[in-house]
């Protein structure tokens, strides 16, 4: 075996193998070959599309409450905002976590800024693009609506998403995560999008939008739940290092139950077709099953893209019901 020859060669020689300085943690993880197109969109992470999928969902439903007519030209670029946020979202934690060394061993998909077969540059213009499409398409929106005031919110997004991971203290690293995505993709995402199509915010609005960022928050939680060894070591304070594991499966369970009391409010109001969101719990059981047994982190993987694909599902419930 080559391996052992080299082993062999160097005790003969009385050489020692060379040792290799600072944190593990902070070493990037080389692989070789050119980078695919599958894997630039690998990096996108499409898994968590639907958490900026659901809100608009919600949002439209919400505004089809009080004005029934459905405006399909906002809610698509209320969609293409979240949407196109969320990618930029993506790409900026891939440049920022791989810049910090804080994916050097990360379980899930490799990132292309930590794999170092991409500069670190290429994925913070990539970043920079996608947040600029989001501008656009979001000042579409305020020139349309003439909500001029809006322009201040949308930066907020922008400054948002770039310092979860990103500048000299992101926020990500000291257990704000939770706080900023429930702000930002439940209360923003679903009354904006409710707002720029009725210029109202009934009472569905406001539940839907909690709704939201409570799924919203449970991914993250599952997510830094997975990583929450290597984010140890890196010095990434999450909320998941700072309470432990135990109290993370215990509020990753809260956070995925209360969305369907918020829909039996709905049904017990006005809205008798949400009762069928109950459905989606058919996904949710099995997530909430995996958070508490699974014995490896990759496991959590499924739990990732189960309560992604659930705030989806429930969201097209919901609206069902409010508009049916």
């Amino acid at each position: 075996m080559p391996t052992v020859a080299s082993s062999t060669k160097k005790k003969r020689s009385g050489t020692k193998p060379r040792r290799t300085s600072g944190n593990p943690a902070k070493r990037p993880v080389i692989e070789a070959g050119p980078v695919t197109f599958g894997e630039w969109v690998g990096a996108a992470r499409l898994r968590t599309l639907p958490l900026a999928v659901a809100p608009v969902v919600l949002g439209t439903a919400a505004a089809q409450v009080t004005d029934h007519a459905l405006h399909w030209v906002l809610a698509l670029a209320c969609l293409a905002v979240a949407v196109l946020l969320q990618i930029g979202v993506n790409f900026a934690n891939d440049y920022s976590d791989g810049v910090r060394g804080t994916d050097a061993r990360r379980v899930g998909p490799a990132r292309l800024t930590a794999s170092g077969r991409v500069p670190a540059k290429h994925v913070l213009i990539t970043a920079l693009v996608f947040f600029a499409l989001a501008a656009v398409a979001g000042l579409a929106i305020v020139v349309r609506t003439q909500q001029w005031w809006m322009l201040l919110v949308g930066a907020a997004c922008i400054v948002a998403a770039w310092f979860y991971t990103g500048g000299r203290r992101p926020y990500g690293y000291n257990a704000m995560g939770e706080l900023f995505v429930f702000v930002f993709f439940g209360l923003v995402a679903v009354l904006g999008t409710t707002w720029v199509q009725s210029f109202a915010l009934p009472l569905e609005a406001w539940l839907a939008a909690v709704a939201a960022g409570l799924f919203a928050c449970a991914v993250l939680l599952a997510n830094n739940l997975r990583d929450i060894n290597q984010d140890r070591e890196a010095g990434k304070r999450t909320l998941t290092v700072l309470i432990g594991r135990r109290a993370t499966q215990s509020l990753y369970t809260v956070l995925v139950i209360v969305p369907f009391l918020i829909a039996a409010v709905f049904a017990l109001l006005l809205y008798p077709v949400a009762w069928m969101s109950l459905l989606v719990l058919l996904a949710i059981i099995p997530a909430i099953l995996i958070v508490w047994t699974y014995r490896a982190p990759g496991e959590l993987v499924i739990v990732l893209s189960l309560t992604s694909l659930s705030s989806v599902g429930y969201a097209a419930l919901i609206y069902w019901a409010l508009v049916a």
